[in-house]
């Protein structure tokens, strides 16, 4: 093309709208610091000031170190959430929080003060933990700013702030009101290496290898004469937790269950009648059936203990199975659930011969001072000395690990305080505390609906829940012991005396001041009368303190600008929190509220490596979220996080990185190219649309519906997807190609070419709308440039998503069959182009026949046809569906690059070229 003719055409300037490279990761702290300049999150929120509220509540992460993948993953999961609802014109809110308290910091915190060879006090060390907290949750903030993620930054709850920590102790006061809380002896989870006590949901199950053993116990008397007649007889336990059998107490029987006496040499052993088969056989013993009995016959009776000089009493159990071992479980009610519930049933004594530290204490005998995995090879070493053990074998199964250190746990009988699910529920005393769980669960909508089943099991399943910790770090439970008595003081009154000196000066105050200093003045033990007291030294359960959350932050406790209604709208967690945050919201909202604490639950997966093993700094094969930030920019992050199906398990290397890059490059060119076609156009012009222009408009707004749906249901990912196959297929693969001779070649101010910027600056607002939440920084970047015909909002999280009104279905369905015909044809046109030896289908003519409703709907298009097919003419006839092509003998337009009718040699400038009709109009050439 002469040089004169290139400037004829409507070019944009290299300089306009976005640069082709985005440059995110320099450019992107920019904006978070002019969003921060400008107190944009105060200014969304103002702006959705009288509009309907979507309350969206945010589960605190644990502040103990920098963010991972998998934090990163959540918080954007979230604010993708959170947009969009401020887009749908919602008034939706962003406090994010923080989790402070637990063992995690604790042990960082004497990690350091160990070596500098200083032993803290309690004091000392709770203050450096709150320095540690403090620090990271500086750390986390900037962190996740550099998301994107937009939020109340500068004010987010902490479960260390004062306030907080004075809720946490007046939730539990609630639940003392509603008579869910109870002290009580109970065989507990505990971990020897932290110390303490913990919770189911505080535990993971790992691949264990156990020792199991097969134990005679002796009979000693038969109080029913079931054994009458027969000599030397002992029952026959199996376990896999050696250490435990000096706390035995007693042996347990199904009731319904057949046993077999079996003799064996001068011997009579007890076994399940289904078992006495694989028993003999892992013994190696020989021996026949002389007798059966059922097991409800043998309560009562007095069997020995090998080691020790007591009694081991039969009782009855329905838990017992017919899957492993005897049939006759081992019973130390101080080292089970179960065993410690059948203890209360019989009135059995409570032994715990293991110390806080897993340490056999003076109980266990000889065993004395051992640790309880030591002392296995000794009890075992004893048992075979007395003739007792009959065989031993490793036994691999599933064992229960302390989350927070991977250490294996043990069951250890404690006083510890409790939340009783089965007590009465304090609104409706025909139902339970669990059962009205239950049924509020069904309230609640499960994003994954796995999520539902999953959950129901766990609170159908889970035991009282264990609040109280034996650790320095964290809310002291705010309860009064009688000096003499011991009696304890759940009184409301003395409660929230302790909540209001938390309030005033922080939970450190409930080791620095004395209980008269709390109580009000003359305050009696409501029970005993007392007036001399001391405090409770454990803490809570960090879960109850997150589990408060909803209590202390939507109810407007911790600051009254965050009230919000309540249950929340949306909470969305990790899927693991099915055990942890959700479950314990669930309690805690039910107890104090008698209703779920949230109205829609979404869950997501782990973040894993290319080989499906969850990422982990310990492994090594981590992705880095803030280097990722570094070297290509949050909004690529974003991508890769809305284009997963986060319901199950996410790989993410950084080859799936750069796929994400490459999507979101083809989004950015997109509406990159709508931005370029717009350098001069004219916001007053109202231009009539062309058929087709009206049609792209109207497809971009069935986009929007499409997505605003998937973001209805998180599902982000589909959002995501509408956007880029739109970008590509009916943006860049046909509408952008078929106005760029239109823009290019057409004059200036033709109404032609005004119709097709009016449509690109309506779609590119739409889709730069629709895809804001998920790419904040490039849809501000782009919102910008738009010559909006109406100005500026201070920011594109200021607009709403809205939709023209109407939409022509005919119109839309002759685009739709002409875009099928086209599709064929380029098939047919690719095959004859290549028998041809023809390379470019602008030098072909298509001939096509067709009838009935596709005649109609192609000669609607007939005048752009060519254009559309990107061929040199098209000639319809009526007829039978055919297509014949042929080398045009057109001549070729300078300017446009096309072959069109009428091109005619000009003279321009002192040269002779050649132009179609039209580029001679638009050159003002007769």
């Amino acid at each position: 093309m002469p040089s004169d003719l290139k400037s004829t055409l409507n070019l944009p300037g290299a300089d306009f709208g976005i640069p082709m490279k985005a440059d995110l990761a320099k450019r992107e702290p920019g904006w978070i610091q002019a969003w921060n300049e400008m107190g944009l999150y105060k200014s969304v929120q103002h702006e959705r000031d009288h509009a309907d509220t979507f309350v969206f509540h945010d589960g605190p992460p644990y502040t103990n170190g920098p963010i991972h993948l998998g934090t990163a993953m959540n918080k954007v999961l979230k604010d993708i959430a959170v947009r969009a609802h401020n887009l749908f014109g919602y008034r939706a809110s962003f406090v994010p929080g923080y989790d402070n308290h637990g063992l995690p910091i604790e042990q960082a915190v004497m990690k350091k003060f160990a070596e500098k060879k200083i032993t803290p006090t309690t004091v000392e060390l709770r203050q450096a933990c709150r320095q540690h907290a403090e620090h990271y949750i500086g750390v986390q903030t900037e962190q996740f700013e550099r998301l994107g993620v937009l939020a109340t930054w500068d004010n987010p709850y902490t479960s260390m702030g004062f306030r907080y920590e004075a809720e946490i102790i007046r939730v539990f006061k609630r639940m003392v009101e509603g008579g869910y809380v109870y002290r009580g002896l109970r065989s507990v989870l505990w971990s020897p290496t932290s110390r303490t006590a913990l919770a189911d949901t505080e535990t993971l199950y790992h691949d264990h290898v156990s020792t199991s053993i097969y134990v005679a116990f002796p009979l000693g008397n038969d109080t029913t004469g079931v054994f009458e007649g027969l000599a030397n007889v002992a029952c026959v336990i199996w376990t896999t937790t050696p250490w435990t059998i000096p706390a035995n107490v007693a042996v347990a029987f199904h009731p319904g269950f057949t046993y077999d006496v079996v003799k064996v040499g001068d011997r009579h052993l007890v076994i399940l009648n289904e078992l006495v088969e694989k028993t003999l056989e892992k013994t190696g013993l020989t021996g026949e059936t002389v007798r059966q009995f059922k097991g409800s016959e043998v309560e009562g009776v007095e069997f020995r203990h090998p080691l020790f000089d007591r009694v081991s009493l039969a009782v009855l159990a329905d838990y017992v199975t017919t899957e492993d071992g005897t049939g006759i479980v081992h019973t130390a009610p101080g080292h089970g659930r179960e065993d410690f519930m059948t203890g209360q049933k019989y009135n059995l004594p409570v032994l715990c011969p293991v110390d806080e530290r897993g340490v056999m204490t003076a109980e266990a005998g000889e065993f004395e001072g051992l640790f309880y995995r030591n002392a296995e090879p000794k009890v075992v070493e004893r048992l075979t000395e007395v003739g007792a053990l009959l065989h031993t074998e490793p036994y691999p199964h599933k064992y229960p690990y302390a989350e927070r250190d991977d250490q294996p746990v043990i069951f250890r009988a404690t006083e510890q305080w409790f939340i009783g699910m089965d007590k009465p529920f304090h609104l409706d005393a025909r139902k339970t505390l669990r059962q009205q769980i239950l049924d509020e669960i069904e309230e609640v909508q499960w994003f994954p609906r796995t999520g539902h089943t999953r959950i129901r099991a766990m609170i159908e399943g889970r035991p009282d829940w264990c609040i109280s910790r034996q650790r320095p770090w964290g809310v002291g439970i705010p309860v009064f012991y009688g000096k003499e008595s011991g009696e304890p003081v759940l009184d409301p009154v003395a409660i929230e005396a302790v909540a209001q000196l938390v309030q005033e000066r922080g939970s450190d105050a409930w080791y620095e001041v004395e209980p008269a200093d709390i109580l009000p003045a003359g305050y009696k033990h409501p029970t005993t009368g007392e007036t001399e007291f001391r405090k409770e030294v454990d803490v809570f359960d960090v879960w109850f303190d997150s589990g408060a959350t909803h209590l202390c932050v939507l109810e407007g406790n911790v600051d009254p600008a965050w009230r919000e209604p309540m249950p929340a709208d949306l909470v969305l967690e990790g899927s693991d929190q099915h055990r942890g945050w959700f479950n314990v919201s669930l309690i805690l909202g039910t107890g104090c509220r008698g209703e779920a604490p949230f109205r829609q639950v979404v869950t997501h997966g782990m973040v894993t490596d290319d080989k499906g093993i969850k990422q982990s700094k310990r492994l090594g094969n981590v992705i880095d979220p803030l280097i990722v930030c570094q070297q290509h920019g949050a909004d690529i992050l974003r991508t890769w996080v809305a284009t997963v199906d986060y319901e199950t398990d996410m790989p993410c290397t950084d080859s799936l990185i750069k796929s994400a890059g490459e999507l979101y490059r083809s989004v950015r060119n997109t509406i990159r190219f709508l931005l370029m076609n717009l350098y001069d156009s004219d916001a007053e012009a109202q231009a009539d649309l062309l058929p087709i222009d009206q049609w792209v408009i109207e497809e971009t707004d069935e986009l929007a519906k499409r997505v605003r749906a998937h973001y209805q249901v998180h599902e982000f990912n589909k959002a995501f997807s509408a956007v880029h196959g739109f970008c590509v297929n009916e943006l860049s693969r046909f509408y952008l190609d078929a106005i760029k001779d239109r823009m290019y070649c057409d004059g200036k101010d033709w109404p032609s070419r005004r119709s097709a910027q009016r449509a690109c600056l309506a779609v590119a607002h739409k889709l730069n709308l629709i895809v804001s939440p998920i790419l904040p920084f490039t849809a501000d970047e782009v919102y910008k440039q738009l010559p909006m015909p109406l100005g500026h909002k201070p920011s594109v999280f200021h607009e709403e998503l809205t939709y023209v009104t109407g939409r022509d279905t005919t119109l839309q369905a002759r685009v739709s069959r002409m875009l099928e015909v086209r599709g064929e044809m380029s098939v047919a046109l690719e095959a004859w182009k290549q028998e041809h030896g023809v390379k470019d289908s602008q030098d072909v003519e298509v001939t096509l026949h067709a009838h009935g409703y596709d005649h109609e709907a192609l000669d609607f298009f007939r005048d752009d046809l060519a254009t559309f097919f990107r061929v040199a003419a098209v000639h319809i006839h009526e007829g039978q569906p055919e297509y014949a092509f042929k080398v045009s003998e057109l001549e070729k337009c300078e300017r446009s690059r096309v072959r069109r009718p009428g091109v005619q040699d000009v003279a321009l400038n002192g040269e002779t070229v050649r132009l179609s009709p039209r580029d001679r109009r638009a050159l003002g050439i007769a």
